[in-house]
């Protein structure tokens, strides 16, 4: 048994053998399942559903852009604006120089004040439902009769 082979320096490359002979590993769910959604994917969905509920009653929202983002961010506020305001849940930009007009929804700042899907969901709901009364100018319930009702 002198004929031993030498180990192979660790160094970058790929790896040349599946080391138990089970295949590589894969996914732990398929792309259909809800389990392969992340939080931003599944929370965004919460998002695209309260659009689309408002634009049977509104279709000027399909000239609107929705977006998520994790938090707002400093410049927007001024720093000096954070140590006396409650973090914003949502905001608008209005439409200017050729772009459309946009409403945003801080998805960290919702996640923390809820516990659950459906509270997450109502609360989603409210944030775009005072995004888009105060883009528009109405009062939410104008925008929404159901809004404020739990």
């Amino acid at each position: 048994m002198d004929n031993r082979v030498p180990p192979r320096a660790a160094g970058p490359g790929p790896r040349r053998r599946d080391r138990h002979g089970r295949g590589m590993r894969g996914p732990i769910a398929p792309p259909q399942v809800p389990l392969a959604a992340s939080r931003a994917d599944v929370f965004a969905d919460l998002v695209q559903d309260s659009v689309d509920r408002l634009e049977r009653r509104w279709p000027q929202l399909a000239e609107v852009d929705f977006l998520v983002l994790e938090v707002p961010r400093l410049e927007e506020r001024g720093v000096d604006a954070w140590s006396d305001e409650a973090v914003p849940l949502g905001g608008i930009v209005p439409a200017r120089d050729g772009q459309r007009a946009r409403v945003v929804v801080y998805r960290r700042p919702v996640e923390i004040r809820t516990k659950g899907r459906e509270e997450r969901a109502a609360l989603v709901h409210e944030v775009v439902v005072e995004q888009v009364a105060e883009l528009l100018g109405l009062t939410p319930e104008t925008v929404d009769p159901r809004y404020g009702e739990d």
